[in-house]
Order: C-alpha cells, then structure tokens, then sequence
C-alpha cells in the first residue's frame, strides 16, 4: 500500500473517531460520561500533531488532525455547555 494512501486512511479514520460521541452528546444534552481531562490532553496531543505537522510540512497530518482539533473543540464546548456541575 502506498505510504500516503496509508496516512490519509489513517488520519480520517483517527478524525472521525469522536463524531459518534459528539453526536450522542448534542442529541442527549449529557456529558456525565465524558471526561474533561481526557479532552483536554486530547486536544493538546492533537494540537501538537498539527505543529508537527507544519513544521515537517505534511499535508496529510495537518489536516487530519486540524479537524480532529476542531470536532473535539466542539465537544469541549458542548461539555461546558451541558455540564451539570
């Protein structure tokens, strides 16, 4: 398989991979289950990511994880939001 169909494969699929739970958050309005320090490291990890990527210059990285950033912001947000706390 050629290395970058390999990455973009890759990074779709580790982009799309909180939508579900995006999409049950925004339904139910309930983030009980959702754990704000795993989202924060998350977000951070996946920040990172997108440095690295400018920084090696890759495409591929830079997008997936931009949008990986941008779809775990929203759940950031939706966690303030509905948190009961």
């Amino acid at each position: 398989m050629n290395e970058n169909i390999l990455g973009i494969v890759a990074g779709v699929l580790t982009s799309i991979s909180m939508i579900p739970q995006l999409v049950k958050v925004i339904r139910e309005k309930n983030v009980e289950d959702i754990s704000l320090l795993m989202l924060l490291v998350l977000i951070s990890g996946l920040s990172l990511w997108v440095w690295y990527g400018f920084m090696k210059d890759e495409l591929p990285i830079i997008l997936s994880n931009a949008f990986a950033v941008l779809v775990n912001l929203s759940l950031l947000v939706c966690y303030a939001a509905y948190n009961k706390k």
